[in-house]
């Protein structure tokens, strides 16, 4: 018990590391996660330091072992089975994530979520709240990366007006619908501005292109997925109660929770890297770098927990 105990030393808010492996096995050894790659004449073995890990992405040709699985779970480590390079280009669905089970997780996130969630109007209001967040967030990062501003990026005239249009417009946002427009029309619009930026003059978002910003963009997509999953199991709330992207839709809170940081830092990253020539494993090692910089997992844990309490603290 005592060495379950300190698997959970480290605060899910605060775990750096994000993992995609594939074309390779995973196994427990000695009382550690590791995984194993063929070379060309013999094996080699790396370490998972699990305890500051908070997913773990399995794409193709990978497999997994049972005392590897109870390991992860026991540290609280999400894992999900994904196609090629982190998204699902080459497996045609959604990443399907295998949650540790634990009966001691915080209860008053989602009994305060449920006493809104049924309400129309308060899950509409929650939803304008996460795209402010959104949107402040990219204009806080944005005016402050120091490695952005090199590259040209920053908060200019042009952006400004860009983020201050659409913090006007998403008050009077008058259903969901509209709110997944004017959301839309952002990412467009910076879309658009990022590829002038890194002189990618013609790009076209396509999730199936094969040009590397596309790939980047899902590929980066994908890991802000691995944080949103991780921060609605920690907190102990459903995938299914999505504020914006349909009750429906398998996963839909992990993509509301994950779009509070994607235009932010994954988005411009994308573009960066692609004019730089760079691998996926070098921009993945470069998001993962600004997510810990930037405290992005931080900052999905407090919107997440302040949506969940804001009905129940205005009561009190």
């Amino acid at each position: 018990m005592e060495q379950l105990t300190d698997l959970k030393a480290i605060l899910h808010s605060k775990r750096a590391n994000i993992y995609y492996l594939e074309k390779c096995r995973v196994m427990q050894k000695d009382g550690r996660v590791l995984y194993l790659t063929e070379a060309k004449k013999e094996y080699q073995y790396f370490n998972i330091p699990i305890a500051n890990t908070t997913c773990l992405l399995l794409g193709t040709g990978t497999s997994i072992t049972q005392a590897s699985m109870r390991m992860l779970a026991s540290a609280g480590v999400l894992v999900g089975f994904c196609g090629g390079g982190a998204t699902p280009l080459f497996m045609g669905t959604e990443i399907e994530w295998m949650t540790p089970q634990s009966e001691y997780r915080p209860t008053e996130y989602i009994q305060g979520w449920m006493q809104f969630w049924f309400d129309d109007a308060k899950r509409l209001e929650t939803a304008k709240r996460f795209q402010m967040a959104r949107v402040e967030f990219l204009a806080k990062i944005w005016s402050k990366d120091k490695e952005l501003k090199a590259e040209g990026f920053g908060l200019d005239e042009e952006l400004s007006q860009m983020l201050n249009k659409t913090l006007e417009q998403i008050p009077n946002a008058y259903n969901v619908g509209k709110l997944l427009q004017l959301e839309a029309d952002l990412t467009k619009r910076l879309y658009k501005y990022s590829a002038q930026k890194t002189n990618l003059i013609g790009f076209t978002r396509d999730n199936n292109n094969a040009d590397e910003a596309n790939i980047f963009l899902n590929h980066g997509n994908y890991l802000a997925y691995g944080l949103g999953a991780t921060t609605l199991w920690v907190l102990g709330i459903p995938h299914g109660f999505a504020v914006m992207h349909g009750k429906t839709r398998r996963g839909a809170l992990v993509f509301d929770v994950a779009d509070l940081i994607k235009d932010a830092i994954v988005l411009p990253w994308a573009f960066v890297c692609a004019k730089e020539g760079m691998s996926e494993q070098e921009f993945r090692n470069q998001v993962l770098q600004k997510f810990v910089e930037h405290k992005a997992l931080d900052f999905m844990f407090a919107e997440v927990k302040k949506a969940s309490l804001y009905y129940k603290e205005s009561k009190v």
